[in-house]
């Protein structure tokens, strides 16, 4: 549950009206009513007789609408979201954000030191975490971990097959830039050829658009990705054998 102090007071930064975070999210003021008598969203920062909503707010609902679509159901948003601390900034939402997956079966968790390491049944070194987080298997938070549980198996045998940290850093490097050159290509199409169909980009109609195109998205790439390992694996057998 999410306390309105913490959700406002101290970090309020430009604050919105109901009207203009409604229209922001795309969302009904009925759904952030529902969303907020839930506990999902914190009420509104009180001024007198209205209320306003800061960046916690927004980084609040739009962790609610990821998991959202990521088919997760109200029950386990509910879980997910009460476990975030009261104090956290939006930033910190927003790196919870980026731990989502559409192939994620569990969301991710938070963890402290000892609770990680028995987890995976052995003890775990800085160079080991470090290379972890390097994988995007966990990310650090102030008093733990953020742990993708379903992945960590995966991490914890590359670190005992002797993966190398510098390979994971060169890899997020690789992941990152790419990425960004991809999410900058895909906006600019986008936006010349699929928001025009729609009348803009602000349309509740529009967001929706978007947000059940975002998993297949990842999925295309992902599949782009493994055809492209595939095909790169079998060039240095073919040219061995020419």
């Amino acid at each position: 549950m999410v306390s309105t102090t913490a959700a406002g007071e101290g970090s309020e930064g430009a604050l919105l009206t109901l009207e203009e975070l409604t229209q922001r999210a795309g969302i009904t003021i009925r759904t952030l009513r529902f969303y907020t008598s839930r506990g999902l969203v914190p009420p509104p920062i009180r001024r007198g007789r209205s209320g306003y909503y800061s960046a916690d707010h927004v980084a609040r609902l739009e962790l609610v609408q990821e998991l959202q679509a990521h088919g997760f159901t109200l029950a386990a948003i509910e879980k997910y979201v009460a476990g975030i601390p009261d104090d956290a900034t939006p930033e910190d939402i927003a790196l919870a954000r980026t731990m989502l997956a559409p192939w994620q079966a569990d969301l991710p968790v938070e963890m402290s030191h000892e609770q990680l390491e028995a987890k995976c049944g052995r003890e775990l070194s800085p160079d080991d975490v470090a290379t972890l987080n390097a994988l995007g298997v966990l990310r650090l938070r102030e008093s733990g971990y953020l742990v993708a549980s379903n992945q960590l198996a995966i991490g914890i045998r590359l670190i005992e097959l002797g993966f190398p940290r510098s390979v994971a850093v060169a890899a997020a490097q690789i992941y990152a830039e790419h990425g960004e050159q991809m999410a900058k290509e895909l906006a600019d199409v986008v936006h010349r050829e699929l928001a025009p169909l729609y009348g803009d980009d602000e349309t509740e109609h529009f967001r929706e658009v978007m947000e059940r195109l975002k998993p297949l998205s990842v999925g295309g790439l992902v599949t782009a990705y493994e055809t492209a390992v595939a095909r790169a694996a079998r060039s240095p057998r073919r040219a061995a054998g020419s």
